[in-house]
């Protein structure tokens, strides 16, 4: 109690009361700090998955070990490992597509395993559309380099699930537009030259999904009456659809 510890002090001297004051003030300014701590759990997380499955095995055999590339001596490492010629040049068209792609990801610039970056550049034909389509692992950003795109992204409407709202511009030389994470989106070649712009994601493997094709060109197929019920199509329709997406 005051009355206690007043008599003890007074005892003492000057000095001695300072340093007596001075250790409680320590002792409970590490108990609050303490306390504080304890208050909040401790959290952690894993890393990015740089696969669609990663189904777990006890046969050690079966196993892969590594989120991505195995990585060399750095001692080995050069000035290549991190250098990429050709983003200025066009890749080859996709078949019936319209549209074509040059990719800088760890495959062909090393130097990017465990950075979690990738780059993209598309050549997009007049009138054609690069198809509504995800990447389950990344955010895009794009920078338009030639000609004119229509492009947007679909967020689910959170007062009605059965709804999604559409968010769209058209963007110009210069003008550079950004799809979140895992959202449908797409771009469409407005003008009546080609389009060619660059994409860069903040994944070393972002994924990508092409709706239309992933859900009538699956293997094994979906079944005919599942597709049926889920568009609200016949089957004829339905076969239509199968033949343009496979």
């Amino acid at each position: 109690s005051s009355q206690a510890f007043l008599p003890g002090c007074l005892e003492k001297s000057p000095s001695q009361i300072q340093s007596i004051i001075m250790s409680m003030w320590w002792f409970i300014t590490t108990l609050a700090i303490t306390a504080f701590i304890s208050y909040f759990p401790a959290s952690a997380y894993d890393n990015n998955p740089l696969q669609d499955i990663c189904v777990a095995v006890n046969d050690s055999q079966a196993a892969v070990f590594v989120n991505g590339k195995i990585c060399k001596d750095p001692k080995l490492a050069t000035a290549n490992d991190f250098y990429f010629s050709g983003l200025n040049v066009s890749g080859n068209v996709v078949p019936g597509l319209g549209f074509a792609s040059t990719r800088v990801d760890v495959n062909n610039m090393p130097g990017l395993n465990t950075l979690g970056m990738f780059v993209g550049r598309t050549d997009l034909e007049p009138q054609r559309l690069a198809q509504f389509h995800t990447h389950p692992r990344a955010t895009e950003l794009i920078t338009v380099l030639e000609g004119t795109l229509y492009t947007g992204f679909l967020v689910p409407d959170a007062a009605n699930f059965f709804k999604s709202r559409l968010f769209s511009k058209i963007i110009n030389p210069g003008d550079v537009f950004v799809f979140p994470k895992g959202l449908i989106h797409f771009q469409y070649n407005m003008g009546n030259k080609k389009a060619t712009y660059l994409s860069f994601f903040n994944s070393q493997n972002p994924g990508f999904v092409i709706i239309p094709n992933s859900i009538f060109a699956s293997n094994p197929p979906i079944s005919d009456d599942i597709l049926a019920k889920g568009f609200q199509l016949n089957k004829t329709d339905i076969a239509l659809l199968r033949k343009k997406f496979s």
